[in-house]
């Protein structure tokens, strides 16, 4: 699934260690979603969207 996490987590420049430790996740997860080589679960998915303060279609995009 496309996404725009790299873009996002680059505006707030935040590595993805940063992120990945707010998320309570590994680096190499937050690589792997970034790289749509893994697709969050649902739960994960609110916790990025509350860390960026936005919604989970501002962020995933479900077509791809």
């Amino acid at each position: 699934m496309r996404n725009r996490l790299k873009v996002l987590r680059a505006e707030k420049d935040w590595s993805q260690e940063v992120l990945a430790q707010k998320l309570g996740v590994s680096r190499q997860t937050v690589n792997a979603i970034e790289r749509g080589k893994y697709d969050p679960s649902l739960p994960l998915a609110f916790k990025i969207a509350a860390v960026f303060g936005l919604s989970i279609e501002e962020i995933f995009d479900p077509s791809e």
